[in-house]
């Protein structure tokens, strides 16, 4: 299990928004090179969001992720697969506090990837640490734009 957590000096509404908003993960999700394709009705579990992921050309893999389970605003379950390499359970859970939102995002492989576990988590942790940094950047460059064009 690789659990990481940051705090969004924004309000959980842009957070969520932009979790469940799957065509910009490739600006922030590591490993996210391109979103082929989002069920309707996404992120409803069940519902299913096609993509590539890897490193470009040949070391990139096509497959999906699932939404397993859904609480709005404050959780987002997913069943991730990047196979043969990687199948896991994805969850971001958010909570409002007075500095914005906090959000941990937790990674546990699943199938045989678990053997793995003990010795990919430090990589799989600095990958979702830096990806948590990407987000935030991204949801507070979304907020200062919206903010700006309100007031204008």
């Amino acid at each position: 299990m690789a659990t990481v957590h940051t705090t969004i000096d924004a309000p959980v509404e842009d957070v969520w928004d932009a979790l469940v908003d799957v065509r910009t993960y490739p600006h922030w999700l590591i490993g996210a090179r391109r979103i082929r394709r989002v069920d309707d009705g996404w992120p409803a579990p069940g519902t299913a969001f096609h993509h590539e992921v890897g490193l470009g050309g040949p070391l990139t893999i096509r497959d999906s992720t699932r939404s397993e389970s859904v609480e709005h605003r404050r959780r987002l379950e997913l069943d991730v697969r990047a196979r043969p390499l990687l199948r896991a359970n994805v969850t971001f859970a958010l909570r409002p506090t007075p500095e914005g939102t906090e959000v941990t995002l937790e990674e546990h492989p699943t199938g045989w990837h678990r053997a793995l576990a003990p010795v990919l988590a430090p990589l799989v942790m600095a990958r979702n640490r830096a990806s948590l940094e990407k987000l935030d950047e991204r949801v507070t460059e979304r907020s200062r734009r919206n903010e700006r064009s309100d007031g204008a």
